[in-house]
Parts: C-alpha cells; structure tokens; sequence
C-alpha cells in the first residue's frame, strides 16, 4: 500500500472516529465558559447511544433516533445541573453520580426489554448521503472527505453553531460572562445559575447527540459503546483552550490516532491492548504537554 492510499484511509477514519469527539467537545465548551464544566459528558453519550438507537428502530426514523438521544440526555443534564446549582451538590460527585448511574441503569434496561445485556442490533436505514457515491469518486479527497455519512457534516457544523452563539449573542456572551463575570450579570438582574443550567442542556443535548453518532451507523448498541470518549472530549476543551475551532483540531488529532490504532492492528506485532490504548495514551501525552506548555508562556509573561 503507498503512502496516498494510507493517507487517505487514515483521514476517512479520522473524521468519521471524530465526529462523537465534535458534537460531545461542542457541548461540554458551554458548560466550560459557564464556569461550570460537566464531567458527565461520558455518561450523556452512553444514554444516547442507547436511546439513540432504539428510537430509531421502534419509530423507524434515524432522524428520530437522533432527536430522542439528545432530548433524554438534556433533561438527564437538567436534572443534574439543578441538583448541582440548586440543592449546591458537588458537581464532581454529581458528574461522576451521573456516569455511575447512567452505566447501571442501562443493563438493566437492556435485560428488561430486550433480554440481554450484551450487543442490540438493529436494522436501520443508512445515513449516507445522497452525492456519497458521485463524490466518492473524486482521487483522495472524495475517500478521505465526501464518503461519510451525514452525521460527520453535521458534526463540522455544530463547530460554526458553537463560535455563532458563544461569541455573536447576547446569550452566548452571558453565558460565558458567567465563568469569568457572574457579579456582572447579577448587576444587570440576571442570575448566572440560569445561563448555566442553559449551557448543561445544550452539553447534554450535544453529547446525547454523540453517543447516537457512535450507535446508528453501526446499527447496534454495544455496551460501554462510548470507551472514554467523554474524557477525550473533556481533554480536547482544554487543548483547544476553549475556542471551537481549536478544539476541532484537538478532537481530529485524537480521531487520527484512534483511527492508526484501528489500522495499526493488521500490521502491528504487539498485543491488540496496546495498540487500542494509543487514543488514551495520545491524550494523555496531549494533556501533559499542554499543561507544561501554558506553565512556560505563565512564566514568560510574569518575565516580561
């Protein structure tokens, strides 16, 4: 195999492995600016993984699916956000709470309406686009860039959507006024808590959104479907120091190393664990580097 071909299988692999990373990573960055960041991202993909895919077999429609993932996630993330802001629970012991709760409670739905606890499979209608097979034609580009389904543009669209409302309303400025100015928007009458419950909702709904992008093109659930991807998520956020199309960035380095792990499987002569570890191991190394480097530029500028 040369090097154009790899290319382009590695890049196909990437943006299809990032588009989970996209629409969970969209989300969580409300939550960050609201200066109140949800570690629960996890367990919002796992329920719309799951709900994601039953809807859509029992009514039929992918796009049903999708909508159903993201509304049960956002109120599971309103519940939670109101248990955090109003009753002042811990949000780490309400987030961690969340992923516990949401990886228990799916089994036990799995076993009670389907009589298992292992793989769901579905038959679904397909999520290709109708120009897939003239664009795939296009040498390297078409492969690599026009042969996904929907959901991978979907996914780059949500990146466009997140600068938009962050940076070009008056709700999305509020909302990150809230992580660095709540006394501010109380001055003006509004209450920080409000913005933040918001900006759990839209996190919710996003990584609920996730999770049904890792279920409906396999047309199955698996469980612990999600392996991680909500950390990935939380740590592409702050790589991307908070900015969409940073973050964008962030997610597709660590979709090309999920995506070589999957390839690197065929030609690797080490035992599978390790090579599956890369995308962790790629983040952890990403998460490390990123943290010495803001400690140098804090030290230059405390030079100068």
């Amino acid at each position: 195999m040369n090097f154009m071909n790899l290319a382009t299988i590695l890049t196909g692999n990437a943006l299809e492995a990032m588009t989970p990373l996209l629409f969970a990573a969209m989300g969580g960055l409300f939550t960050e600016l609201s200066g109140a960041l949800s570690i629960a991202l996890e367990g919002y993909m796992m329920l719309g993984a799951f709900v994601g895919i039953v809807a859509a077999a029992s009514l039929h429609s992918v796009i049903a699916g999708l909508c159903l993932a993201a509304f049960v996630s956002a109120t599971l993330a309103w519940v939670s956000a109101k248990a955090t802001l109003g009753l002042k629970a811990n949000i780490f012991i309400t987030g961690l709470g969340t992923n516990l709760l949401v990886a228990g409670l799916l089994p036990v739905l799995s076993q009670h309406f389907f009589g298992t606890k292992s793989v769901l499979s579905f038959t679904l209608p397909t999520l290709m686009h109708p120009f897939s097979r003239t664009m795939a034609a296009v040498p390297f580009l078409g492969q690599a860039f026009f042969s996904h389904s929907v959901l991978v543009y979907v996914s780059w669209l949500t990146v466009l959507a997140a600068w938009v409302v962050l940076y070009k309303t008056p709700v999305g400025r509020r909302i990150r006024a809230c992580g660095s100015q709540p006394e501010a928007l109380r001055d003006i009458g509004r209450k920080p808590e409000n913005y933040q419950i918001v900006a759990a909702v839209v996190a919710g709904a996003s990584s609920g959104a996730a999770g049904a992008c890792l279920s409906l093109p396999l047309s199955a659930y698996v469980p612990n479907i999600s392996s991680g991807r909500g950390w990935i998520a939380l740590v592409a956020i702050y790589l991307g120091s908070r900015r969409p199309g940073r973050i964008m960035l962030a997610c597709f380095i660590f979709a090309l190393a999920e995506g070589f792990s999957n390839y690197a499987q065929g030609f690797l002569q080490v035992p599978s664990e390790f090579v599956l570890a890369i995308p962790y191991a790629a983040s952890l190394v990403a998460l490390i580097l990123g943290s010495l480097s803001r400690r140098r530029q804090g030290d230059w500028k405390d030079l100068h």
